[in-house]
């Protein structure tokens, strides 16, 4: 398996790509970082060749934070780190928000790794991707777009009522993989004029940050508010624990939704179109003996740009070096 410190370049070049040896200075931990951005949320993806330590994983979650500042870093809502899989897969992937934590899996994180697979040569045009979740495989499309199967549901109720504040919210909810991945679905009939009331919106991401740590919900939960816009159609809008904000889309949640919805009778699961303020995204389900069996997410991996980080960046921050 070649080395994952392998650059992907950026927007125009050939296919394939061949990896680039870093200089020697790069050789660390975290020797290369690629930021990719697939029209859905920002994500980095760095490479390593050998698992980490445990002192190496360690310090992951402090470099996380400190990337994803989007004063003092680089920005981004999470960062995907890779290495070799211990499991038979193509590549491994450890998935950590922004504040640091680290997550079961992000789906359109995953289109991501699937593209750099690709391009740099770990993979054909079928990659598995060992998550925290469970293995996910993933397909080319094109060169830009890529199906994944995302991990089957472990827990999938089409109705759960919470009471927060005297209102009582009639939600669904699922788990994706084992570990799963949480997230609550909330219908929001009027969601579109929503967005686009500065006051609403507010109210709206407050009501996602209680919804996401409500005692009911043990391991917190993404907030998925939903507005049925036409058959088989959605509009999504997600609060994301780790990053704890709204982000641009939500690819297990858009999952999650579509299964929610086909699991109540409300759809059928073919071809379900949901909208994201990053993109669109198309979700398939298929069912076996009255239960979701195959979730399958569809979207853009597109690629911003490329680059390393600087050695200075990597070394602890001295508060007395920032004053001076």
């Amino acid at each position: 398996m070649r080395e994952l410190c392998s650059r992907i370049h950026p927007i125009l070049y050939p296919y394939p790509v061949e990896p680039m040896e870093y200089p020697e200075y790069s050789r660390r931990p975290y020797p290369a970082l690629s930021w990719s951005d697939f029209g859905h949320r920002t994500q980095f993806v760095a490479g390593r060749n050998v698992p980490l330590n445990e002192a190496e994983l360690a310090d992951v979650p402090g470099l996380v934070y400190r990337l994803c500042d989007r004063h003092t870093g680089v920005g981004a809502d999470g960062v995907m780190v890779l290495q070799a899989s211990a499991t038979g897969a193509d590549v491994a992937m450890r998935f950590y928000n922004s504040d640091g934590s680290l997550g079961e899996m992000c789906g359109n994180g995953a289109r991501c790794v699937c593209r750099y697979a690709c391009e740099c040569g770990y993979a054909g045009d079928t990659v598995r991707v060992e998550t925290t979740a469970g293995l996910v495989t993933g397909w080319r499309q094109s060169r830009d777009r890529f199906r994944i199967r995302l991990n089957t549901p472990t827990v999938l109720e089409a109705e759960r009522v919470l009471t927060l504040d005297g209102e009582t919210y009639c939600c669904g909810y699922a788990e994706l993989g084992n570990p799963g991945i949480p997230h609550l679905t909330v219908e929001i009939p009027d969601l579109l004029l929503r967005i686009d009331d500065e006051e609403a919106l507010g109210a709206l991401r407050m009501l996602g940050r209680k919804l996401r740590y409500h005692p009911a919900l043990p391991k917190g939960a993404n907030v998925n508010f939903y507005q049925v816009t036409g058959p088989q159609q959605l509009r999504q809008l997600t609060y994301e624990r780790g990053v704890e904000d709204f982000t641009l889309a939500c690819g297990t949640g858009a999952g999650s939704l579509a299964a929610v919805l086909t699991a109540s009778g409300r759809m059928d699961g073919a071809n379900v179109q949901v909208q994201t303020a990053g993109g669109d995204l198309d979700v398939e389900i298929e069912m076996e003996a009255g239960r979701v069996e195959n979730l399958y997410l569809t979207g853009a991996a597109l690629i911003v740009y490329s680059g390393e980080l600087a050695e200075e960046f990597l070394q602890p921050v001295v508060i007395e070096d920032i004053m001076d």
